[in-house]
């Protein structure tokens, strides 16, 4: 289950991985900034010999490249920009055309439209298959069932295709029409489908022996409040003793979704605040004294826990109430916004810092859990669950002690 979780986040957060990400609804105006010819780019950081290389290098793309003919201005605008960006040296700010950033808008609200249907792909055989079909979906109605082995979509072969080229064929414009072909105990089988919008699944729950209640969050996107909220709800209905919340993997996400979350979890008081490049406080997040998780709690985190997931352990961590358990995090404590442009791109920039309740900046350093535990490499047993269920059991027997 692990490896197809981070396959999908793989496909759905692309660029974005690891993001703590704000929005921004108003036009980005870049005063002075034009743009002229093919490739040039002028503001006022770009010298005049910038300026002039890149119209040699214009001249001459026109006159040698062997596909100059098949060359669109659009493109090279765009990979100017993009390039312009990338001048920055931060991997975190990135310019994304029209195309991008509606697939950037998409993973982070987590919906889409599509049929529905979880996908893993064997990386010897490249053999692309099914590994889960979601309740109520365009997948489920046609009949998909988990282990289906895709053979095309719309008549197009997809062997050996990327699966990630795959998931672009099976995404599209909601309400139009997909066919697609699976192979089934040998046999071909043709599914026709109609595309509706499908929520992605960023939490899972699971109720334990002695009345451990398992969550665990894939990512921090808009639908992962509610599918939290209600999977604690579940899990208390089933008569949760304790909870134990499995960050392990978890890129990060949207700042303001983990701050619901953790207003829910948290006593009054607060959760996070930013600071930007003069060190002006400019975002404090807090939690109210309504909500607040009592019980027993642990976390699990690892190397990949970044961003979003460092917020939430960073504030568990501060305030006591959970025991963090795993290996050090990924240690990304700066946060993004994202500026719409005028023509439907945008442009993702580093905007601030992020600090823990306590004021600890954690970027390049991450997260020291308070029970450090390598997870064992046999694959066969997770000893990190293990130790976090060990951990809730017997604050639940001191409990009961006192």
């Amino acid at each position: 289950m692990e490896d197809q979780r981070k396959e999908r986040r793989m496909l759905l957060k692309g660029a974005l991985y690891g993001a703590l990400t704000m929005f921004v609804a108003a036009l980005l105006v870049l005063a002075g900034l034009t743009i002229t010819g093919k490739i040039s780019l002028h503001t006022g950081a770009i010298h005049a010999g910038t300026a002039r290389k890149a119209a040699e290098i214009e001249h001459i793309i026109d006159e040698e490249f062997l596909y100059s003919d098949e060359v669109k201005d659009e493109d090279l605008q765009d990979m100017s920009l993009k390039g312009y960006v990338a001048g920055l040296g931060d991997p975190y700010s990135v310019y994304y055309d029209q195309d991008e950033t509606k697939e950037l808008l998409a993973s982070t609200e987590g919906k889409y439209a599509g049929i529905g249907a979880l996908m893993a792909q064997d990386q010897k055989t490249l053999e692309i298959t099914v590994q889960e079909v979601y309740e109520d979906s365009p997948a489920q109605e046609a009949g998909m069932q988990e282990g289906d082995v895709l053979l095309a979509v719309d008549d197009k072969d997809v062997t050996g295709m990327k699966l990630s080229d795959v998931v672009d064929l099976v995404k599209g414009e909601e309400n139009s029409k997909i066919t697609v072909t699976v192979r089934r105990d040998g046999e071909s089988r043709k599914m026709e489908m109609t595309r509706k919008i499908v929520e992605t699944r960023t939490v899972e729950t699971e109720m334990k022996e002695d009345g451990i209640g398992y969550l665990k969050i894939t990512e921090f996107d808009t639908v992962t409040y509610e599918q939290f909220r209600a999977g604690l709800e579940s899990l208390e209905k089933e008569g949760m003793e304790g909870l134990l919340v499995d960050l392990r993997d978890n890129p990060g996400g949207n700042l303001d979704t983990v701050c619901q979350i953790l207003d829910l979890m948290l006593p009054e008081g607060t959760i996070v605040y930013t600071e930007d490049k003069d060190q002006n406080r400019v975002d404090t997040k807090t939690s109210d004294e309504e909500h607040q998780f009592t019980k027993p709690l642990a976390v699990l985190v690892n190397g990949n826990s970044a961003s979003a997931s460092e917020v939430f352990t960073g504030a568990v961590q501060d305030y006591g109430t959970g025991t963090i358990i795993g290996t050090q995090t990924f240690g990304k404590g700066i946060v993004q916004t994202l500026y719409s442009l005028s023509d439907g791109s945008c442009l993702k920039l580093t905007t601030a810092q992020y600090f823990t309740p306590k004021g600890r900046n954690i970027h390049g350093e991450g997260i020291t859990p308070d029970i450090v535990l390598e997870q064992d490499g046999d694959g066969q047993t997770d000893n990190q669950l293990e130790k976090a269920v060990e951990v809730i059991r017997s604050a639940l027997s001191g409990s009961e002690k006192e």
